[in-house]
Protein backbone atom coordinates (compact mmCIF):
# COMPACT_ATOMS: atom_id res chain seq x y z
CA UNK A 1 0.00 0.00 0.00
CA UNK A 2 1.39 3.42 -1.56
CA UNK A 3 1.37 6.19 2.14
CA UNK A 4 0.32 9.27 -0.23
CA UNK A 5 1.87 12.41 1.13
CA UNK A 6 -0.29 15.23 1.95
CA UNK A 7 -0.07 18.82 1.29
CA UNK A 8 -0.33 21.32 4.13
CA UNK A 9 0.92 24.47 2.25
CA UNK A 10 -2.56 25.78 1.86
CA UNK A 11 -4.29 24.18 4.95
CA UNK A 12 -6.94 26.57 6.46
CA UNK A 13 -7.41 26.44 9.99
CA UNK A 14 -10.74 27.03 11.92
CA UNK A 15 -9.27 27.75 15.86
CA UNK A 16 -5.80 28.78 15.41
CA UNK A 17 -3.96 30.93 12.95
CA UNK A 18 -1.69 28.90 10.83
CA UNK A 19 0.50 30.08 8.10
CA UNK A 20 3.23 28.24 5.55
CA UNK A 21 6.34 30.36 3.74
CA UNK A 22 9.64 28.87 2.33
CA UNK A 23 8.34 25.66 3.80
CA UNK A 24 8.17 26.52 7.92
CA UNK A 25 4.81 26.26 9.17
CA UNK A 26 4.23 29.15 11.69
CA UNK A 27 1.14 28.18 14.75
CA UNK A 28 -0.19 30.83 16.96
CA UNK A 29 -3.80 30.91 19.05
CA UNK A 30 -6.12 33.37 18.17
CA UNK A 31 -7.63 34.82 21.52
CA UNK A 32 -5.15 37.14 22.68
CA UNK A 33 -8.04 39.50 24.33
CA UNK A 34 -8.15 36.08 27.12
CA UNK A 35 -4.00 35.11 26.49
CA UNK A 36 -4.93 32.67 24.14
CA UNK A 37 -6.75 29.97 25.74
CA UNK A 38 -7.28 26.24 24.33
CA UNK A 39 -10.86 24.70 23.30
CA UNK A 40 -12.04 21.43 22.80
CA UNK A 41 -11.96 22.77 19.05
CA UNK A 42 -8.69 23.78 19.06
CA UNK A 43 -7.01 20.76 20.87
CA UNK A 44 -8.23 18.63 18.65
CA UNK A 45 -7.70 20.52 15.51
CA UNK A 46 -4.36 21.16 16.52
CA UNK A 47 -3.88 16.82 17.51
CA UNK A 48 -5.45 16.23 14.02
CA UNK A 49 -2.74 19.08 12.03
CA UNK A 50 0.04 17.29 13.72
CA UNK A 51 -0.83 13.68 12.75
CA UNK A 52 -1.09 15.16 9.19
CA UNK A 53 2.31 16.78 9.32
CA UNK A 54 4.23 13.26 9.39
CA UNK A 55 2.61 13.04 5.81
CA UNK A 56 2.90 16.29 4.94
CA UNK A 57 6.63 17.00 2.45
CA UNK A 58 5.88 20.51 1.97
CA UNK A 59 6.67 21.56 5.52
CA UNK A 60 9.77 21.31 6.66
CA UNK A 61 9.99 23.07 10.12
CA UNK A 62 6.78 23.88 12.87
CA UNK A 63 6.85 27.56 14.28
CA UNK A 64 4.46 28.05 17.35
CA UNK A 65 4.87 31.41 18.67
CA UNK A 66 2.87 34.10 21.05
CA UNK A 67 -0.09 36.01 19.78
CA UNK A 68 -0.94 39.64 22.20
CA UNK A 69 2.43 39.34 24.14
CA UNK A 70 1.22 35.60 26.13
CA UNK A 71 1.86 32.42 24.36
CA UNK A 72 -0.99 30.35 25.80
CA UNK A 73 -3.23 30.25 29.24
CA UNK A 74 -4.25 26.92 28.97
CA UNK A 75 -7.49 25.49 28.33
CA UNK A 76 -9.93 27.69 28.65
CA UNK A 77 -12.25 27.62 32.20
CA UNK A 78 -15.36 28.25 31.40
CA UNK A 79 -15.37 26.40 27.23
CA UNK A 80 -13.41 23.45 28.93
CA UNK A 81 -13.02 23.35 32.86
CA UNK A 82 -16.71 24.24 33.50
CA UNK A 83 -18.08 21.11 31.03
CA UNK A 84 -15.78 18.67 32.14
CA UNK A 85 -17.87 18.92 35.56
CA UNK A 86 -20.97 17.40 33.26
CA UNK A 87 -19.02 14.62 32.02
CA UNK A 88 -19.26 10.92 33.75
CA UNK A 89 -15.60 9.02 33.76
CA UNK A 90 -15.97 8.22 30.07
CA UNK A 91 -16.66 11.72 28.83
CA UNK A 92 -13.44 12.74 31.04
CA UNK A 93 -11.33 9.91 29.71
CA UNK A 94 -12.37 10.72 26.52
CA UNK A 95 -11.02 14.47 26.86
CA UNK A 96 -7.64 13.26 29.09
CA UNK A 97 -6.87 11.21 25.93
CA UNK A 98 -7.58 14.01 23.10
CA UNK A 99 -5.02 16.01 24.84
CA UNK A 100 -2.63 13.70 25.63
CA UNK A 101 -3.02 12.82 21.76
CA UNK A 102 -2.14 16.22 20.91
CA UNK A 103 1.29 15.53 22.62
CA UNK A 104 1.78 12.32 21.14
CA UNK A 105 1.11 13.51 17.73
CA UNK A 106 3.53 16.52 18.28
CA UNK A 107 6.34 13.96 19.14
CA UNK A 108 5.65 12.31 16.55
CA UNK A 109 5.10 14.59 13.57
CA UNK A 110 9.08 14.25 11.89
CA UNK A 111 8.95 17.60 11.94
CA UNK A 112 11.34 19.54 13.96
CA UNK A 113 9.17 22.18 16.07
CA UNK A 114 10.27 25.40 17.77
CA UNK A 115 8.58 27.32 20.40
CA UNK A 116 8.55 30.84 20.96
CA UNK A 117 7.26 32.38 24.14
CA UNK A 118 6.52 36.03 25.70
CA UNK A 119 4.30 35.85 28.40
CA UNK A 120 2.01 33.45 29.86
CA UNK A 121 2.85 29.99 29.01
CA UNK A 122 0.85 27.71 31.66
CA UNK A 123 -1.08 24.48 31.98
CA UNK A 124 -1.62 22.93 28.39
CA UNK A 125 -0.08 25.84 26.86
CA UNK A 126 2.97 24.69 28.99
CA UNK A 127 2.69 20.96 27.65
CA UNK A 128 2.79 22.44 24.09
CA UNK A 129 5.74 23.56 24.53
CA UNK A 130 7.61 21.11 26.52
CA UNK A 131 6.09 19.04 23.66
CA UNK A 132 8.43 21.22 20.92
CA UNK A 133 11.97 20.26 20.27
CA UNK A 134 13.53 24.00 20.60
CA UNK A 135 12.13 26.65 23.08
CA UNK A 136 12.77 29.98 22.86
CA UNK A 137 11.63 32.47 25.48
CA UNK A 138 11.06 36.38 25.94
CA UNK A 139 12.43 37.93 29.54
CA UNK A 140 8.82 38.11 30.51
CA UNK A 141 7.72 35.06 29.66
CA UNK A 142 6.23 32.42 32.73
CA UNK A 143 5.85 28.83 33.02
CA UNK A 144 3.63 26.99 35.10
CA UNK A 145 2.42 23.46 35.43
CA UNK A 146 -0.44 24.70 37.80
CA UNK A 147 -2.34 21.71 37.53
CA UNK A 148 -2.65 21.32 41.12
CA UNK A 149 -3.72 24.88 41.30
CA UNK A 150 -7.23 23.78 40.07
CA UNK A 151 -7.29 19.99 42.31
CA UNK A 152 -5.86 18.28 39.42
CA UNK A 153 -2.38 15.77 39.48
CA UNK A 154 0.58 17.40 38.25
CA UNK A 155 0.75 14.13 35.64
CA UNK A 156 -1.19 15.92 32.45
CA UNK A 157 -0.43 15.11 29.19
CA UNK A 158 2.75 13.50 29.96
CA UNK A 159 4.32 15.97 32.61
CA UNK A 160 5.48 13.90 34.82
CA UNK A 161 7.41 11.74 32.60
CA UNK A 162 8.54 14.70 30.28
CA UNK A 163 9.49 17.58 32.21
CA UNK A 164 12.34 15.62 34.73
CA UNK A 165 13.94 15.00 31.45
CA UNK A 166 14.57 18.50 30.56
CA UNK A 167 15.14 19.82 33.59
CA UNK A 168 15.71 17.14 35.99
CA UNK A 169 13.40 14.86 38.70
CA UNK A 170 13.56 17.62 41.64
CA UNK A 171 13.36 20.80 39.28
CA UNK A 172 10.28 19.14 37.95
CA UNK A 173 8.68 17.95 41.47
CA UNK A 174 8.93 21.74 42.49
CA UNK A 175 7.15 22.95 39.65
CA UNK A 176 4.67 20.41 39.34
CA UNK A 177 3.78 20.01 43.16
CA UNK A 178 3.45 23.44 43.57
CA UNK A 179 1.89 24.52 40.28
CA UNK A 180 4.67 27.84 40.95
CA UNK A 181 5.61 30.00 37.88
CA UNK A 182 8.77 29.16 36.29
CA UNK A 183 10.66 32.60 35.19
CA UNK A 184 12.53 32.84 31.93
CA UNK A 185 15.98 33.31 33.62
CA UNK A 186 15.18 29.68 35.41
CA UNK A 187 14.02 28.64 32.18
CA UNK A 188 17.10 28.69 30.55
CA UNK A 189 19.52 27.80 33.27
CA UNK A 190 17.47 24.85 33.86
CA UNK A 191 17.50 24.31 30.09
CA UNK A 192 13.91 24.23 29.56
CA UNK A 193 14.74 27.39 26.95
CA UNK A 194 17.07 26.91 24.69
CA UNK A 195 18.17 30.82 24.76
CA UNK A 196 16.58 34.20 25.67
CA UNK A 197 15.38 36.58 23.07
CA UNK A 198 13.72 39.78 23.15
CA UNK A 199 10.18 40.34 22.71
CA UNK A 200 10.86 42.33 19.43
CA UNK A 201 12.89 39.57 18.28
CA UNK A 202 11.72 36.60 19.46
CA UNK A 203 9.76 35.35 16.45
CA UNK A 204 12.03 36.56 13.85
CA UNK A 205 14.41 34.22 15.60
CA UNK A 206 12.47 31.20 15.97
CA UNK A 207 11.90 31.33 12.08
CA UNK A 208 14.97 32.06 10.86
CA UNK A 209 16.33 28.89 13.23
CA UNK A 210 13.11 26.59 11.32
CA UNK A 211 13.85 28.34 8.16
CA UNK A 212 17.61 26.44 8.94
CA UNK A 213 16.06 23.29 9.55
CA UNK A 214 14.15 23.15 6.77
CA UNK A 215 16.64 23.68 4.39
CA UNK A 216 18.25 20.67 5.84
CA UNK A 217 18.41 17.07 4.91
CA UNK A 218 14.30 16.52 5.90
CA UNK A 219 14.62 12.95 6.22
CA UNK A 220 17.22 13.03 8.30
CA UNK A 221 15.64 15.56 10.72
CA UNK A 222 12.76 13.49 10.59
CA UNK A 223 15.15 10.25 11.58
CA UNK A 224 16.62 12.50 14.54
CA UNK A 225 13.37 13.62 16.49
CA UNK A 226 12.46 9.80 16.21
CA UNK A 227 15.30 8.49 17.90
CA UNK A 228 15.56 11.17 20.06
CA UNK A 229 11.81 10.10 21.22
CA UNK A 230 12.17 6.24 21.22
CA UNK A 231 15.67 6.24 22.49
CA UNK A 232 14.54 6.99 26.26
CA UNK A 233 12.97 3.44 26.80
CA UNK A 234 16.47 1.78 25.63
CA UNK A 235 19.33 0.57 26.41
CA UNK A 236 22.56 1.81 25.96
CA UNK A 237 23.18 -1.33 23.74
CA UNK A 238 19.94 -1.04 22.30
CA UNK A 239 20.53 2.91 21.49
CA UNK A 240 23.57 2.42 19.71
CA UNK A 241 22.35 -0.16 17.89
CA UNK A 242 19.29 1.62 16.53
CA UNK A 243 21.49 4.10 15.64
CA UNK A 244 23.63 2.10 13.42
CA UNK A 245 20.50 0.94 12.06
CA UNK A 246 19.21 4.40 11.68
CA UNK A 247 21.94 5.85 10.31
CA UNK A 248 22.58 2.91 7.63
CA UNK A 249 19.27 4.34 6.43
CA UNK A 250 20.22 7.57 5.99
CA UNK A 251 23.30 6.37 4.20
CA UNK A 252 20.87 5.49 1.45
CA UNK A 253 19.20 8.79 0.73
CA UNK A 254 19.93 11.30 -1.98
CA UNK A 255 20.91 14.28 0.49
CA UNK A 256 23.46 12.06 1.54
CA UNK A 257 25.09 11.75 -2.03
CA UNK A 258 24.27 15.42 -2.42
CA UNK A 259 26.25 16.41 0.82
CA UNK A 260 29.28 14.12 -0.94
CA UNK A 261 29.00 15.72 -4.40
CA UNK A 262 28.86 19.21 -2.91
CA UNK A 263 31.62 18.45 -0.84
CA UNK A 264 33.53 17.46 -3.57
CA UNK A 265 32.83 20.29 -5.45
CA UNK A 266 33.13 22.91 -2.71
CA UNK A 267 29.92 23.97 -2.92
CA UNK A 268 26.97 24.23 -0.61
CA UNK A 269 24.37 21.31 -0.45
CA UNK A 270 20.73 21.43 -1.76
CA UNK A 271 19.19 19.22 0.16
CA UNK A 272 15.77 17.85 -1.09
CA UNK A 273 14.56 15.19 2.05
CA UNK A 274 14.76 12.72 -0.19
Amino acid sequence: MTIQSESLSNYTAEHFNWSVSERVATISLNRPDRKNPLTFESYAELRDLFRKLSYADDIGAVVFISNGGNFCSGGDVHEIIGPLLERDMKGLMEFTRMTGDLVKAMIRSGKPTITAIDGVCVGAGAMIALASDIRLGTPDAKTAFLFTRVGLAGCDMGACALLPRVIGQGRAAELLFTGRSMSADEGERWGFYNRIVTAEQIDAEAVSMAKRLADGPGFAHMMTKTMLEQEWSMSIDQAIEAEAQAQAICMQTQDFKRAYDAFVNKQRPEFRGD
